[in-house]
C-alpha cells in the first residue's frame, strides 16, 4: 500500500514538474529595472493636442505643411501600431514592467504625464494615442546643451541624479516652460507660443533620442563580453549607451558612416532641395519649399523640413486606417505609404554581372547600401531584406530559383533542396543566454534566436549591409558588429554568387523588403496569454496581403548577349556604327554578301532588349539603318547583329 501511494504521488507530481519545466514564467522585474534618467513623469504636466497645433501649421498646403505630412507618418501612429501593441503585450508578459521602456518613445506625452503605468498602456488616453506629437518634439532640449535656460533644467536633473549622459534610449529632457517651443529657425515669430532657436533640432543627436535603443536591465560585463541581468528591483548602475544591451543602433551606425561629415554624401534622391545629405533629418525630413505656418507674413522657405519622417513601412499604415477610421487621416496615411515605397526603392542599388562558364553561367548580384546606416536598420524582429533570383529557359520555365516567396502562405524558402541553394537574407537576430532561458522558461529557436525582445541579451546574427565609411572596429565599438558573416573595412555593399544551368536564357533578380515576417506574426499570436493584441495583429496581417514584400530594386539579364562572336568576313563587310557616342541619331551600315536570315537588335548592359532594328531574310545588299535615340536614356548599349548562325556585336554610347 505504501509503495502504491508513492507511485500515485509520482504520477500526480510528474506532470506538474513537466509543466513547471516547460511553461514560461514572467520574470519578476520592477519598474526600477527599466528606469532611465531624464525628465520624469509628472501628473501635473499638460500637452497641447496636435489638432491645436494644426490651427496654424495645417490646412493650407497639404504637400509640405507640418500637420498633414506628420499625420501620414508612423511617428503619429506610434501608439496605434498593432504590430507594436502585440509586441508590447509579449514584452510585459515576459518581464514585468518592461513595457515602460516601450511607452517612453511610442507615447512620450502620456509617459511624461504619468500615464505609463500599468505598462500595458491601458491608462493612456486618446490624445496619448497621437504618438510622437508636435508639443513633445518641440520641447526637447539637448542633454549636453550649454544654453543658459537649458542649464537650469539640466543642473536640476543633475542634482536629482537624473541627467542623461547622452541622447538615446528615450532619456529625453523636456523644457519646463510649457509655452515655449524649440525649432531650427532663428527668424520664427509665432503668435500663440514663444519660440527658441535651437541647433539641436538640425543635429542627428536629436534623433538618437528614440533611435539608439538599449535594454537597461542588462549590463555589459567587460571581462566576458556578455550582457548580464542586473540585480532585480534595482536601477542599472550605468546609463551609458554602450554599456547596456543594444536593441537597435541606427543613430550610432550613422555616427560611424561617411554621412557624418561636413559635406555628407551627394544625393539626387534624398534630401529634397539639398544636393548633399548628411544628417538624419536631411533624408527623413527632406528640405522642401513652402511655409511653416498659414499666417500672413510667414516666410516661404526653401529649407522647410518636411514632417513626414519617412522610413520603410508600407504595410502597417493601412492596418491603422482600418482599426481607427475616426482618428486618423487616411489620405495622409496613403501618401505616407507612397513616400515609404519611394524611400525603399532608393535605399539600395542592384547590379547583375553574368559570365558564361563550362556547363552554365555564373551570376554575381551586388547590393549597394545607399543609406547612412545598416540596411535594413532599426528594430530587428521580423524585419528582413532578401535577394530573389529566378532563371528561365527559352520556354519561360523556371530552371533555377533562390529566394522563392509564396504570397498565398507568406512562406519564404530559406534553403532550397531542389536548386541546392540558400536564400541570402539580410537581417539581425537576437537571442537569450542559457541562464535567461532557464529563468524565464522560454527557449530560443534552433538557430539560437528569439523574438522575446525584453529577454534577449545576445546577438545571434547580423549580416545587414553596412553604410559608406564602415570599419569593423568602429562598428564593434558601437555594439553593432557583423555577426555570422564578414565585410571588409570600407565595404558598403555585398556580392552573392549563383551558379545557373546552361539552359538559362533569362535571369530576373529582385531585392525584396518585408516589414514583418510570418514567423514573427505567428509568434505574437501564439505566445500571447495576456490579451488579444496578437490575434488582432494576426487577423489584420492575414486579411491584408500578409505583409507583401516590397520590390526595392530589380534587374533582368538575357544570356544570349554573352554569345561568342564568330563572324565570316566573306558574309559581311564594312560594319560601321556612327556617330559613336551619339545623341540624337545613330547610323548603322554594312553590306550583306549572301542571302541569309538577319537581325539587328540593341540591348542594355543588363541584357534587356531595347530595340529591334532589322529582322528577316535579306538578299545580298548594302544596308543603311538610321535609329533615333533622343528618347533612349544615356548609357552604354550593345548592338548585336546576327546573320545566319553567326554574330557580331559593337558597343554604342548614348549621351
Amino acid at each position: 500500500i505504501k509503495n502504491m501511494k508513492k507511485l500515485l504521488f509520482l504520477k500526480i507530481l510528474l506532470p506538474s514538474l513537466l509543466i513547471s519545466l516547460f511553461v514560461a514564467t514572467q520574470v519578476s522585474t520592477t519598474i526600477d529595472d527599466f528606469f532611465l534618467p531624464g525628465s520624469q513623469p509628472d501628473a501635473a504636466r499638460s500637452y497641447d493636442t496636435p489638432q491645436s497645433c494644426g490651427n496654424c501649421h495645417g490646412g493650407y498646403d497639404l504637400d509640405v505643411e507640418p500637420e498633414h505630412t506628420w499625420q501620414g507618418s508612423m511617428m503619429s501612429q506610434a501608439m496605434r501600431d498593432p504590430l507594436y501593441l502585440a509586441s508590447l503585450a509579449i514584452a510585459n508578459q515576459d518581464a514585468e514592467f518592461a513595457g515602460d521602456l516601450c511607452i517612453r518613445c511610442h507615447a512620450p506625452a502620456g509617459w511624461l504625464s504619468g500615464r505609463s503605468e500599468p505598462t500595458d498602456g491601458s491608462a493612456l488616453n486618446n490624445t496619448d494615442r497621437e504618438g510622437v506629437d508636435c508639443h513633445f518634439c518641440h520641447e526637447l532640449i539637448d542633454p549636453k546643451s550649454t544654453n543658459a535656460d537649458d542649464l537650469v533644467i539640466l543642473n536640476a536633473l543633475n542634482i536629482s541624479g537624473n541627467k542623461p549622459p547622452q541622447s538615446g534610449n528615450g532619456m529625453f529632457v523636456v523644457d519646463t516652460d510649457n509655452k515655449r517651443r524649440h525649432g531650427p529657425f532663428s527668424d520664427a515669430q509665432p503668435v500663440s507660443h514663444n519660440a527658441r532657436y535651437d541647433t539641436f533640432y538640425s543635429e542627428s543627436a536629436y534623433c538618437a533620442t528614440c533611435h539608439d535603443v538599449s535594454n537597461p536591465a542588462f549590463t555589459l560585463n567587460p571581462s566576458t563580453g556578455l550582457y548580464e541581468l542586473n540585480s532585480l528591483g534595482m536601477k542599472s548602475n550605468t546609463f551609458n549607451t554602450y554599456e547596456m544591451f543594444p536593441v537597435e543602433r541606427t543613430y550610432s551606425e550613422w555616427t560611424m558612416s561617411s554621412y557624418n561629415s561636413v559635406t555628407g554624401i551627394q544625393s539626387t534622391v534624398f534630401g529634397g532641395n539639398k544636393s548633399n545629405v548628411s544628417s538624419c533629418q536631411d533624408c527623413h525630413m527632406k528640405d522642401v519649399t513652402g511655409k511653416g505656418c498659414d499666417k500672413s507674413g510667414a516666410p516661404i522657405r526653401n529649407d522647410l523640413p518636411m514632417h513626414d519622417f519617412t522610413g520603410g513601412n508600407t504595410f502597417v499604415p493601412n492596418l491603422i486606417a482600418q482599426l481607427y477610421p475616426a482618428e486618423v487621416n487616411e489620405i495622409a496615411l496613403n501618401k505616407g505609404v507612397l513616400r515609404a515605397r519611394a524611400m525603399l526603392q532608393n535605399a539600395a542599388s542592384l547590379d547583375v554581372n553574368v559570365h558564361a562558364v563550362n556547363g552554365g553561367y555564373e551570376a554575381y548580384v551586388k547590393i549597394t547600401n545607399e543609406t547612412g546606416h545598416k540596411l535594413p536598420s532599426g528594430y530587428p524582429e521580423g524585419r528582413r531584406m532578401w535577394i530573389q533570383l529566378i532563371a528561365y529557359n527559352s520556354n519561360d520555365e523556371i530552371v533555377y530559383e533562390s529566394g522563392a516567396y509564396d504570397t498565398s502562405t507568406a512562406t519564404l524558402t530559406k534553403s532550397s533542396t531542389e536548386y541546392n541553394n540558400d536564400t541570402k537574407i539580410y537581417e539581425a537576430k537576437l537571442g537569450m543566454s542559457t541562464d535567461i532561458e532557464t529563468a524565464s522558461g522560454n527557449s530560443n529557436y534552433d538557430d539560437g534566436s528569439s523574438f522575446h525582445f525584453a529577454l534577449n541579451n545576445k546577438v545571434v546574427k547580423d549580416n545587414r549591409i553596412p553604410p559608406r565609411g564602415f570599419t569593423n572596429a568602429n562598428f564593434e565599438a558601437i555594439q553593432s558588429p557583423i555577426v555570422g558573416y564578414s565585410y571588409e573595412d570600407g565595404s558598403y555593399y555585398d556580392e552573392t554568387e549563383y551558379y545557373l544551368p546552361l539552359s538559362t536564357k533569362k535571369i530576373v533578380v529582385k531585392l525584396l523588403y518585408q516589414t514583418t515576417s510570418k514567423e514573427y506574426v505567428e509568434f505574437l499570436r501564439d505566445e500571447n496569454t495576456t490579451n488579444n493584441a496578437g490575434q488582432v495583429m494576426y487577423n489584420l496581417w492575414d486579411s491584408n496581403g500578409k505583409s507583401t514584400p516590397e520590390i526595392m530594386n530589380e534587374a533582368e539579364f538575357f544570356t544570349e548577349t554573352l554569345a561568342v562572336e564568330d563572324f565570316n568576313p566573306l558574309l559581311i563587310n564594312q560594319f560601321k556604327v556612327f556617330p559613336n557616342p551619339a545623341k540624337n541619331e545613330v547610323n548603322i551600315s554594312f553590306k550583306l554578301m549572301d542571302e541569309e536570315y538577319a537581325s539587328l537588335e540593341v540591348y542594355a548592359m543588363n541584357g534587356k532588349k531595347i530595340a529591334t532594328l532589322l529582322s528577316g531574310k535579306k538578299p545580298i545588299s548594302q544596308q543603311n539603318i538610321k535609329w533615333k535615340v533622343e528618347h533612349i536614356p544615356a548609357g552604354i548599349y550593345i548592338i548585336k547583329f546576327k546573320y545566319g548562325n553567326k554574330m557580331k556585336s559593337a558597343l554604342l554610347k548614348i549621351n
